[in-house]
């Protein structure tokens, strides 16, 4: 099911080890540099513990608070313990984001449901491409030119410029200012 949600959200997607996080990182200062405000979703299959055992916050959260906002001048964060160990929907995640603030939601790790995504593919990993399986890929940015339909964009996973260029001819008519 598609997300419901009007920020534009677009994911990547590889197996561990391939470089989500460091081309992420590189990326996102690129598209802030080209005017977009961008909003991250990191998904995880592990525990997340985002306060340190010790600390006030911590103490709080453990003691059974359902939600704990720790907040300073500089940022804040709410941390909301799921009474059931589910998992949430895309949709119930871009939803938390504050959609006022941003222009679009990139996501990492997330790889079930159907938004577009970007796969990212080493060579060297030997790893098979999800492409084939998932018809949201709407690129694939890889180290090499994997065997794909000629319509399927291949792009340089060690060029950010070349990817954020992508995203906004992709996701928006003009760019931003």
């Amino acid at each position: 099911m598609p997300t419901k949600s009007t920020l534009p959200v677009l994911g990547f997607v590889a197996y561990s080890g391939t470089g989500k996080t460091t081309l992420l990182v590189k990326l996102i200062p690129v598209l802030k540099d080209k005017g977009l405000r961008v909003g991250i979703i990191k998904y995880t299959h592990h525990q997340v513990e985002i306060d340190q055992p010790g600390k006030d916050s911590f103490r709080l959260r453990k003691s059974g608070a359902t939600q704990t906002l720790l907040a300073s001048n500089s940022r804040w964060a709410l941390i909301t313990e799921n009474e059931q160990d589910t998992q949430l929907s895309l949709d119930d995640m871009v939803s938390r984001l504050d959609s006022d603030l941003l222009d679009i939601a990139l996501i990492e790790g997330y790889k079930k449901g159907d938004f577009p995504k970007i796969e990212l593919h080493r060579t060297e990993l030997n790893n098979p491409l999800f492409y084939p399986n998932d018809d949201s890929i709407i690129a694939i940015a890889s180290d090499e030119v994997p065997l794909t339909p000629d319509d399927l964009p291949v792009l340089d996973i060690n060029q950010p410029e070349e990817i954020a260029n992508f995203i906004i001819s992709t996701f928006f008519q003009t760019p931003p200012p």
